[in-house]
């Protein structure tokens, strides 16, 4: 039998093949450090998937602050057209977050038990990233900063968000600006879930009856929506994978488990943005 020919990619002749002088592929991304964080405490194989998952959690949770962030700022500037950009990643990148818990409900209540006393007390509910991410869409409370006690650089960062103008605050401080709403119907403190108020609605509603009028404010509420919308969905699956591998179990958090998520299911981050809809 003859051996085949070899096939030649066109242009794959002329890569580049030393590195000395500048970054590679490996070097640049530093995946020989992100790899080695993959550290399992036991030999059972699923364990792997459960440190990898969490992972990708904490990466797309690193860029989600950094738009929000972002946004938050060119909001506050008054600059609408790149924050839409930024939040419209925030929304793609927490539909990639999602669709991580499909990957890890491949992994049963058998396969994780083989794992699960391994790590203790380590819990998603110490995840400063996310509770970053909390803090900036406006779901806060100060009971939530206790895990973070033994860490001051974190519960200094959490604390001063907690303190200062949500996303959705910063949304009203807009619609205050085009004189739509009055200064007194904006909060002057923070550490709290946003309450539903009979003002901001009917300022939602003038928008959403002239969007002509007031289209960047109005694409600024449906991309708030789209936020807390993925938002919801992320949170779903996650009550659901903790419940195929667990039950009704208490979380390794030390929290009810699934009980406790699923009354983080009726949190509303932007309350008058869902109202509007009935009203119009």
């Amino acid at each position: 039998m003859s051996t085949p020919p070899a096939i030649t990619i066109a242009g794959a002749e002329n890569a580049h093949q030393s590195f000395k002088d500048s970054f590679s592929y490996s070097s640049y991304l530093r995946l020989e450090q992100l790899l080695a964080a993959q550290q399992p405490l036991t030999d059972a194989h699923d364990e792997v998937l459960f440190i990898t998952i969490h992972h990708v959690q904490e990466v797309w949770m690193s860029l989600i602050i950094k738009e929000l962030t972002g946004a938050m700022a060119k909001l506050t500037a008054g600059d609408f057209e790149p924050a839409m950009k930024m939040l419209a990643r925030v929304s793609r990148a927490q539909e990639q977050m999602g669709a991580a818990w499909e990957v890890l409900k491949t992994m049963t209540p058998a396969d994780y038990l083989e794992f699960r006393s391994a790590f203790g007390k380590a819990s998603g509910f110490q995840s400063w990233q996310y509770r970053t991410v909390e803090f900036l869409l406006g779901n806060r409370q100060r009971y939530m900063l206790k895990p973070f006690a033994e860490q001051p650089d974190h519960l200094a960062k959490l604390t001063a968000i907690i303190e200062s103008p949500s996303l959705y605050d910063i949304a009203l401080q807009a619609l205050a600006k085009r004189g739509l709403l009055s200064a007194s119907a904006l909060r002057s403190t923070f550490d709290a879930v946003t309450e539903s108020n009979p003002e901001v609605l009917a300022a939602w509603l003038t928008v959403y009856r002239n969007t002509a009028a007031h289209w960047d404010l109005y694409y600024l509420a449906e991309k708030l929506v789209d936020v807390e919308d993925n938002f919801r969905r992320w949170r779903f699956n996650h009550v659901t994978t903790v419940e195929r591998l667990i039950g009704h179990k208490t979380g390794s958090g030390g929290t009810t488990g699934v009980g406790y998520l699923r009354r983080a299911l009726e949190v509303v981050l932007f309350p008058e943005l869902w109202q509007v809809r009935t009203e119009l």
